[in-house]
């Protein structure tokens, strides 16, 4: 039976969920290496502990109509966050609140990959963007630690076994793990490995989230070093520790958008000055959403700071320079970028990721396929296979279909 709670919030008023669009021509071949998913509400049924399933996440409904998840007997209103696609233009401000407002492609794995062959995305990396907290921190912030970890394989075995499994051509398995307990954390990371996660996503600044910043070595070697060692893909999505500062009066949704870049580029900047990219050669790190138009610029201050300034004493590796090892161990995701696309041998055209971000509101499905035409389309043939799937699928060991395009 929902729970039904008081919470004197009404319902915002929306319109009703689009039709289909029609399947658009597919001229490129695209493994999207930035994507939502939203978790249905039997996630965690079944997937705990005995003695702690009661206590497992779970959806409840507001005397106002609002679907709504509880944690630890507390709401948490994520069930549609940011969920706007299919959904008329007008109400891409508006929190979906129930979960027939949110496209079932969404949380349905089946429906998932209609949509993708009707935006003509072959592959695609799924974030978790619901009850996990965006960078999956939440379960590690439990009081209880024990409860926590359930849920965070609890979580991780609904995406092995529901949303991967049934379709592992099309899904690239991405995972989250225990940050609290960084060995715990690194055994989770192991396991999932072990039966073929390519990936998983932590918060891309810790410490604003009050845990550890990036710079405690101790705290968060063992994650890195289980990541190196197994192959797993370090993503980071911009946002997933909130959005950037801002002053008082600031509008929050039109100015913390805006600051996707810098915020990527802050992030970025901060986990190469950790050192772990230079202690692991082998680990690779994904900056998701931010755009490549600051990459360049952080490569040439890079160079600037070691030849000229000589504020660079402190880089640990003697043999290779900051911007060598941000070129070794960093990928960088584009939406769009229509006007730095053209710094791309700067960057690494092997470095840059091509993602559609379903279901949100950056997103550009169901016209993925046209924002690649009019962003690559001028591109020599070799570097759009690279950026649109090519290096997505070497960086995540994902297969590629019998016919690529172009």
């Amino acid at each position: 039976m929902v729970d039904v709670i008081k919470l004197g919030i009404k319902r915002p008023v929306t319109n009703p969920l689009l039709p289909d669009p029609e399947p658009r021509q597919v001229k490129y071949t695209l493994i999207s290496a930035d994507d939502h998913l939203m978790e249905p509400p039997h996630t965690f049924e079944g997937r705990l502990p005995a003695k702690l399933q009661d206590r497992a996440p779970h959806i409840v409904e507001t005397a106002e109509g609002h679907q709504v998840w509880s944690i630890e007997g507390k709401p948490y209103f994520q069930v549609g966050f940011m969920c706007v696609a299919g959904r008329p233009r007008e109400d891409h401000r508006l929190e979906p609140s129930r979960f027939e407002e949110i496209r079932p492609g969404c949380w349905d794995v089946h429906a998932r990959v209609k949509d993708m062959d009707i935006g003509g995305i072959w592959g695609s990396v799924n974030f978790p963007s619901g009850v996990t907290g965006f960078g999956g921190h939440l379960f590690s912030q439990f009081a209880d630690q024990e409860l926590g970890l359930a849920c965070v394989r609890a979580w991780n075995d609904w995406l092995f076994e529901e949303w991967y499994s049934p379709y592992p051509e099309r899904i690239v398995p991405l995972g989250i793990t225990h940050l609290t307990d960084p060995v715990k954390g690194a055994e989770e990371i192991r396991r999932n490995a072990k039966r073929g996660f390519r990936a998983v996503t932590m918060p891309e600044q810790p410490h604003r989230l009050g845990l550890p910043p990036v710079f405690d070595t101790a705290h968060w070697d063992p994650i890195i070093r289980a990541c190196a060692e197994t192959g797993t893909v370090l993503n980071l999505h911009v946002g997933s520790a909130g959005f950037a500062q801002m002053p008082p009066g600031a509008p929050m949704l039109e100015l913390g958008s805006t600051l996707f870049g810098p915020m990527a580029l802050t992030s970025c900047a901060e986990w190469l000055w950790s050192g772990f990219p230079a202690r692991y050669p082998e680990l690779k790190i994904a900056m998701s959403e931010g755009g490549i138009g600051w990459a360049a610029m952080l490569m040439d201050r890079l160079d600037d700071i070691m030849s000229r300034s000589g504020y660079g004493g402190s880089w640990p590796d003697s043999k290779n320079s900051p911007s060598e090892v941000l070129r070794r161990n960093f990928w960088f995701c584009m939406i769009e970028d229509a006007s730095t696309i053209c710094t791309r041998h700067r960057i690494g055209v092997e470095n840059i990721l091509f993602e559609s971000d379903y279901p949100h509101g950056d997103g550009t499905w169901p016209d993925t396929q046209h924002v690649i035409e009019r962003v690559l389309g001028d591109l020599p043939v070799e570097e759009i296979r690279m950026i649109t799937h090519l290096n997505a699928a070497k960086l995540y060991r994902h297969p590629l279909p019998a016919v690529v395009l172009p």
